[in-house]
């Protein structure tokens, strides 16, 4: 890991990383997302047997009960009975967050209010490249499922051998996913954005997924709603000369084993950032020196990461100056780890600098509003003359009439 201080021209590319367009790529995933749309389950098939090495008939696309049966015998001892705790722990957390519809009322009769209600079909995307992605299928479906989604369709890409990973069909059984569905890459979400015979179109569409998989969701958005346009995993640790460099460095090297994901530790201590070097020398990232911590906070807020790891000897003071951030792990005993697998919060997190603007995956993601108003005739009355000035100033006089018009 190189040592650089925080002036240093070399971050201008780690702030601006969530700009770069790759025009290969968009191209490309347009050719099949046109290809899905005109052509449906074949161009699944063709898309499936180039790109994972797998010929299916229309018919396997989707994944049979007694597959999903089946793959209860082929899962680690004791995994359902560990899934279990964990997703207690992701209802409890999610259950604080719901939301009521409401209304607020006045005298003179005018009723105001929202009411919340779930989207109705919503597609889930899990990975299966490098590894089978088994904690984002409940990380995903959870939160939907709290929200009071109708309908949930799981795609996911097959191994070599035509299947999905067992593990990934035991929690989708668990949880009660409606449909899941062997194709992966931009084809699977092009699937779940226009629909085919067999896939059925959904309102929305969540999940990570490679640089295809994110290039499709960017073009489908308008058409469907997606969670976000994530791009590699990311980890910044804020540390000082009390934090423990043995842990510092175990956090760093798990982010490691993400290919393209960025690890960057922020510190005031040259000690220490010297004595984590010694141990990383050989990795990729940052290590990026600061007068102090509050201007440790500032380059992480510019940074926005998707994970932010406080190390310091008092997190909660570094926590009051955080804005940018997709989750934030407090202390030495919480690693971006347990985010990852138990905590409970999602680990759909924004990616590349939009944890400016965009929040984790959370049930909020999987209602919508209707805005409800509701005026008697005195109310009405009682707000023609400033809608009058308003109506005039926009030279929309027939807004007026249609007010005038219950009073004459």
């Amino acid at each position: 890991m190189k040592i650089i201080k925080f002036t240093s021209k070399k971050l201008d590319k780690v702030y601006n990383r969530g700009l770069l367009k790759q025009s290969r790529v968009e191209d490309r995933v347009r050719k099949i997302m046109d290809d899905v749309r005109l052509l449906g389950d074949e161009a699944l098939l063709k898309y499936t047997k180039k790109f994972d090495g797998v010929k299916l008939t229309t018919r396997q696309l989707k994944v049979s009960e007694i597959e999903i049966s089946g793959a209860y015998q082929n899962i680690s001892p004791n995994f359902v009975s560990s899934l279990k705790v964990v997703i207690e722990n992701v209802n409890r957390f999610y259950r604080k967050t719901l939301r009521k519809s409401w209304r607020i009322k006045d005298p003179d009769g005018v009723i105001l209010g929202e009411n919340y209600t779930p989207l109705e079909k919503v597609g889930v995307y899990i990975p299966a490249g490098t590894a089978p992605l088994v904690s984002t299928v409940y990380m995903t479906v959870l939160p939907a499922k709290l929200a009071g989604v109708k309908k949930i369709v799981l795609v996911s890409p097959p191994d070599k051998h035509g299947f999905i990973n067992p593990h990934i069909l035991v929690v989708a059984d668990l949880l009660k996913v409606d449909e899941i569905y062997r194709v992966g890459g931009a084809q699977g979400i092009a699937a779940l954005a226009y629909g085919t015979k067999t896939i059925p179109r959904v309102d929305k569409i969540v999940g990570p997924g490679n640089i295809y998989v994110s290039e499709a969701k960017r073009q489908v958005f308008g058409q469907v709603d997606i969670d976000m346009v994530a791009g590699p995993t990311e980890l910044v640790i804020i540390a000082d000369h009390k934090s423990d460099p043995k842990f510092i460095t175990a956090d760093l090297r798990a982010q490691a084993e993400h290919s393209k994901g960025l690890a960057i530790l922020i510190t005031n201590s040259k000690s220490l950032a010297h004595e984590v070097k010694s141990q990383l020398d050989k990795d990729n990232g940052y290590i990026i020196l600061t007068k102090n911590l509050r201007q440790a906070a500032e380059v992480a807020n510019r940074i926005a990461s998707e994970h932010l790891e406080i190390m310091t000897n008092n997190p909660r003071r570094i926590l009051k100056d955080i804005k940018n951030a997709g989750a934030i792990f407090l202390g030495p005993y919480s690693p971006a780890a347990v985010g990852d697998y138990v905590a409970g919060p999602s680990h759909v997190l924004p990616t590349g600098g939009t944890a400016r603007f965009f929040s984790g995956l959370s049930v909020f993601d999987f209602v919508k509003s209707n805005h409800i108003i509701s005026y008697s005739k005195k109310a009405l009355e009682k707000i023609k003359d400033p809608l009058e000035k308003i109506a005039t100033i926009e030279g929309l006089s027939k807004h007026l009439d249609s007010v005038k018009a219950r009073f004459i």
